[in-house]
Order: C-alpha cells, then sequence, then structure tokens
C-alpha cells in the first residue's frame, strides 16, 4: 500500500511537472503576443501624431478659407447695395416716364377739340391767303 502512495504521488509530480512546463510555454507565447501588440500600438501612435497634425493644419486652413470667404462676401454686399440702388433710381424713372406719358395723353385728349379748330382755321386762313396771292 505504501508503494501506491509513491507512485501516486510521483504520477501527481510528473502531471505538476508537465502543467508546469506547458504553462511556461504558453506565458512566453503570450509574452511574444504582447511585444508585437506593444510594438503595433507604438506604431499606431506615431502613425495619429502625424495624423493630428495634419487635421490641425487642415483645420487651420479651413478656418483661414472661411474667413477669406466672410470678408470678400462683405465686400460684395457694398456692390448688390449699389446694384439695388441703380435698380430703383430705374425704376423711380419708368414711373416718371408713365406719368409723363399719361399726362401727354390726357392732355391731348382734352386738347383735341381745340386742336382741330385750330387746324381748321390754318386751312381756311392758308385758302385765303392762296387766293389772295392768285389774283
Amino acid at each position: 500500500m505504501e508503494v501506491m502512495l509513491y507512485i501516486a504521488a510521483l504520477i501527481a509530480a510528473v502531471a505538476f511537472a508537465i502543467l508546469v512546463v506547458y504553462l511556461a510555454i504558453t506565458l512566453k507565447a503570450t509574452k511574444g503576443t504582447l511585444k508585437d501588440v506593444s510594438s503595433t500600438l507604438e506604431g499606431l501612435e506615431k502613425q495619429m501624431e502625424g495624423v493630428t497634425t495634419e487635421t490641425t493644419q487642415l483645420l487651420n486652413k479651413t478656418n483661414n478659407l472661411a474667413d477669406d470667404i466672410n470678408q470678400k462676401s462683405a465686400k460684395l454686399d457694398g456692390l448688390f447695395d449699389g446694384a439695388k440702388g441703380v435698380g430703383e433710381t430705374v425704376k423711380d424713372f419708368n414711373q416718371s416716364l408713365n406719368q409723363l406719358s399719361n399726362s401727354i395723353s390726357q392732355t391731348s385728349a382734352e386738347n383735341q377739340e381745340k386742336a382741330s379748330q385750330a387746324v381748321k382755321w390754318g386751312a381756311a386762313i392758308m385758302d385765303l391767303w392762296n387766293k389772295r396771292k392768285n389774283k
């Protein structure tokens, strides 16, 4: 019975030794994997620094471009105001011409009969003049 106890202890010791060896192999592989992950993260960090720098530069250029567009847009506001003033002046001029035309039409309609009589008197005077001249 004592022999079985020694055999069982020996089997347990061998199993424990095998377990320790496999754990050491696994830990060594894990160490290599973590080393690779660490180097990958370092490379990623360097790339992110470059991307961050480029993004900052791009943001600054975009802000400068937006400021430039705003300044140029403000300069164009004066041009549009001037064009609006010209449009209003032309509109006022057209209204004045319409009023003048309406006034002339109304006056000629009112004085049409007088003008007709004046033409008749003028024709009669011309006839008389021609008759005197012929005599």
